[in-house]
Parts: structure tokens; C-alpha cells; sequence
């Protein structure tokens, strides 16, 4: 849900569990990166509906972890950047320097991505946000042993323009590929889980029009979506959380996971709205 629109829907959510005899519930997020949007803002709305039901003292619902790194998630835009590469390559465009790869994601904005990630670690510019987006990036491309240039770049940036959000945005990117000597693109929707309107919209009309008007060929890779490798995956997070599961055995192909069962105090704070209690944030 992530929208305090759907508050009253959680909360009858919540209500209905809490009759139907449940008292320990694993919610599962389909967003694999931290940030406030993409983690707390969750744990919050669930917090909020315990709060607002009074089924707290009854109830608790729990988190599955981030999953960024994970191999269920990270292996469909391994496939897919293959596949994409060699869409290229029928058009003729096979020397690796004349393509880049770029990584997209949404853009968040930058205090908020300062912030996301435990406050007791330096993650450098982006926080723990962008260093997440960062080393996939970098296993996948390792993973391929492809040289072909790459960047991390942000789409659907929204709010007033006085406040800074992480850039480059994915089309001004692509404006400075010809001069670079790219002859083709290849958009892989990093961020995202599945083909919904922000990436349908802003890659598939807004970055392929910007692409085709400069003379260049582009392909936009798949997200996970359905993919079995990426269902299987999901069903790994649930069972690690079960089963309780060391973070030794847990797969995960990047060095900063496995990201955290609990989150740590203050993870991901919103700059806007300061701390606010929210679920598997305050204790171990």
C-alpha cells in the first residue's frame, strides 16, 4: 500500500486477521531496497492500524527483510540484460563501448536517501539506498563480464523542484550517450519488481522516445515480475524468517547482505517527519 490513502484498508485488514485467530502475521513488501518509501513508510502504516484497531497488545505482524541482493531477485535482470545485449547485437551493435547499460530506479529524495540505511554505518552519498542500487549493479555486470559502460540513473522524480532528489534522471543520461559514442542503450528497470505504469510510462514512452529521437537504439530489459526464479525467491525470505535461518546460510550475492530481520533504530527516518514508531524498528 506505501499511501496513507489505504490506511483504512489496512486497518481492516488488520481487524480482520486479528478475528480470524491470527496472532503473529509475516507481512511480505514487494520493494527490495531501503529507503523510507520503500521499508519504514510500511512499518509505520502496520504500526498505525494496530494503533488504530487496538489489536496491538493481541497482534504482531513482523517484516520480511530487504531484498536487494537476493538471487531470486538479482538472476531475471541477469537474463534479461543477456537477452538485451543481444537484441543489440542484431542491430549490429556488438563492441561493448558503444553501449551503456543504465541501471534505473526511482529517485527518492536526497535527504531521505541520506538517511535510509542503519544510522551507525556510512554508506556514502545516497545512503544506503544507493549503495544497494550500486553493488547489484556491479555483481550483475561482473556476473556477465561485460565491459560495457554503466550508470546508476533515477526516473519519476515528483515534489517541488526546490527540493533535491537524486539524479541524473534517466533521460538527461541518454541526451549525453551520442556524444560519448553509444550507438545503443539498454534501460534495466533496477528498482523495480514488475512492470507497472511508473516503469511502463517513464521508460518504455518517456526514455525510448528521448533514445530514438537521438539516433539510438534502445532496449528496455524485464523486471522479475512473474518469474519463477523470483517467486521461488520470495518463498526463500519467508522461510528464512520462519525457520529463522543464520544470516551465513542465507543466499545473497552482493556484500551488504543479508539485510536486517529488525530493522535498526531510526533505519530510514522520513527528513520530513522525523522519527515515528514503527514495527520491527525500536527493538530486537
Amino acid at each position: 500500500w506505501g499511501n496513507r490513502n489505504w490506511m483504512p484498508y489496512v486497518a481492516d485488514a488488520v481487524q480482520q486477521l486479528h478475528a480470524d485467530g491470527h496472532r503473529r502475521v509475516l507481512a511480505l513488501a514487494t520493494s527490495a531496497y531501503s529507503s523510507y518509501s520503500s521499508c519504514r513508510q510500511y512499518r509505520e502504516d502496520l504500526a498505525d492500524a494496530l494503533e488504530a484497531t487496538g489489536v496491538g497488545e493481541q497482534l504482531q505482524i513482523d517484516k520480511v527483510a530487504q531484498f536487494f541482493d537476493h538471487p531470486g531477485f538479482v538472476t531475471p535482470f541477469v537474463d534479461g540484460i543477456r537477452s538485451g545485449l543481444e537484441k543489440l547485437r542484431e542491430h549490429g551493435i556488438e563492441k561493448p563501448d558503444e553501449i551503456e547499460v543504465l541501471f534505473s530506479t526511482h529517485s527518492i529524495p536526497v535527504a531521505d536517501a541520506e538517511r535510509s540505511g542503519p544510522r551507525d554505518r556510512d554508506f556514502g552519498p545516497g545512503g544506503a539506498y544507493a549503495a544497494q542500487h550500486t553493488a547489484v549493479a556491479e555483481q550483475i555486470m561482473r556476473t556477465l563480464g561485460s565491459e560495457s559502460p554503466w550508470q546508476l540513473v533515477y526516473q519519476s522524480r515528483s515534489g517541488p523542484p526546490s527540493v533535491p532528489w537524486l539524479e541524473p534522471d534517466v533521460n538527461d543520461a541518454i541526451a549525453a550517450l551520442p556524444a560519448q559514442g553509444r550507438r545503443g542503450v539498454l534501460i534495466v528497470p533496477l528498482g523495480f519488481v514488475s512492470d507497472h505504469m511508473e516503469v511502463m510510462w517513464d521508460l518504455d514512452t518517456e526514455a525510448i522516445e528521448t533514445a530514438t529521437e537521438l539516433g539510438l537504439v534502445a532496449v528496455r530489459t524485464a523486471t522479475p515480475g512473474t518469474s519463477p526464479t523470483y517467486v521461488a525467491g520470495l518463498v526463500d525470505l519467508i522461510e528464512e524468517r520462519l525457520n529463522g535461518t543464520p544470516a551465513s546460510q542465507r543466499p545473497r550475492v552482493t556484500s551488504l547482505g543479508p539485510w536486517f530481520d529488525v530493522c535498526r533504530p531510526g533505519c530510514c527516518e522520513n527528513a520530513r517527519l522525523g522519527f515515528r514508531p514503527a514495527l520491527a524498528g525500536l527493538t530486537p
